[in-house]
């Protein structure tokens, strides 16, 4: 059309003797997204152990996973829970001259410190990459904004520990809870000592400098009440995923390779409810979603 009025425009007699001819209408070009960059792994993690009451004697559990984490090539060192703002102000500084994933691990009131200090860094604007408070005080607080990653491995009925420690209001991290009362062979001063809980938290640590940062808007918080012959599994949150037909708890357990007690929980359901498709479960999940391939592995024989 624009052809037409210019040519009218300079030559109204020709425009008039040789109408234009229709041209296909244009078709917007749809923009390209830049590829996203790669991601760059994180500098390794700091770590900061906080002992409880009486460390050196009920929190012995601290100083042999500090070792276990040092003999692993990371910087981490143990402390009295007395210390702790003291502590705190040095990891900031220390975050402040050279970032790094800061990661604090408190047995008892060591894990009312690892709050502390997540709430003083909170305040300078500086993130938490992973707590992990294991069977905190009872006066801990809640979890701030600024974690990233929470886990509580507590015993609801302790009376030394038991703190059943939630997040804010708007946490948008990842956030799991285990209550491990039913278990008659943990008690306040042999839990922070479990190897396979040292083990599972080593894991943990090394994986998180090369895990990208993920969406936490889709992180569900899983809070469990671990059947009492059970060892823990270390997720860190919760995940939903589509019910298709034929599904059911067991299937969806198999597939994903988890507990199918964990589904049941975390969904409020019956092993055996009726399933519709459509509907979504709470899955749980480490640090990473399981990758497709594995959707139809077997379940492993440890759960």
């Amino acid at each position: 059309m624009l052809a037409a009025l210019a040519l009218l425009a300079l030559n109204p007699v020709a425009a008039a003797a040789s109408p234009a001819k229709s041209k296909p209408a244009a078709v917007p070009a749809v923009p390209v997204a830049p590829p996203a960059a790669p991601f760059e792994p994180l500098p390794p993690p700091k770590i900061y152990l906080f002992r409880g009451a009486m460390g050196p004697i009920f929190s012995t559990g601290m100083d042999r996973l500090s070792e276990k984490l040092t003999k692993a090539g990371f910087s981490a060192d143990v402390y009295e829970f007395t210390i702790c703002r003291l502590i705190g102000n040095r990891a900031i500084a220390s975050y402040k001259e050279s970032p790094a994933p800061i990661v604090l691990i408190g047995h008892s009131m060591g894990g009312l410190c690892s709050i502390v200090i997540s709430e003083m860094a909170a305040k300078e604007n500086i993130p938490i990459s992973l707590v992990v408070a294991i069977d905190p005080a009872h006066a801990t607080g809640d979890v701030p904004l600024n974690v990233e990653r929470f886990i509580n491995i507590f015993m609801s009925d302790s009376v030394l520990g038991g703190g059943d420690v939630v997040a804010v209001p708007g946490y948008r991290g990842h956030y799991a809870s285990y209550d491990l009362k039913e278990n008659a062979r943990v008690s306040h001063i042999n839990i922070e000592k479990s190897d396979d809980i040292h083990r599972q938290i080593i894991e943990m640590v090394t994986q998180l400098p090369r895990i990208p940062p993920q969406t936490q808007a889709d992180a569900v918080p899983l809070r469990y009440l671990v059947p009492g012959d059970t060892l823990v599994e270390l997720w860190d949150s919760g995940v939903r995923v589509p019910v298709r037909r034929g599904d059911t708890l067991e299937s969806i357990a198999a597939a994903n390779r988890v507990p199918l007690w964990t589904l049941a929980q975390s969904n409020s359901l019956a092993e055996n409810a009726q399933l519709t498709p459509g509907q979504t479960i709470i899955v749980p999940r480490h640090l990473t979603p399981p990758e497709p391939a594995a959707a139809m592995a077997a379940p492993p024989g440890r759960r």
